[in-house]
């Protein structure tokens, strides 16, 4: 299943590409794609495994982004 996201307030590129590598090793995730100019993240992961895979990228985004904001749409 593919969940889309907004991320408000990245700070630049390299930063966003340091988030995807970090979502991209959750477990339960089989892809994680974020687009710096659009603010967007796609996740693709099993439906049985989103919450726990939204609650540990939401502690990955607030430690390593912590003025960025996450939500989904």
């Amino acid at each position: 299943m593919v969940y889309n996201f907004e991320l408000k307030g990245l700070d630049c590129a390299n930063c966003a590409l340091e988030l995807e590598r970090e979502i991209n090793k959750i477990e339960g995730i089989e892809n994680a794609a974020i687009n710096f100019m659009t603010e967007k993240m796609k996740i693709e992961c099993e439906e049985s495994n989103k919450e726990e895979v939204f609650k540990k990228i939401k502690k990955i985004v607030k430690r390593e982004e912590p003025d960025c904001t996450l939500k989904e749409i």
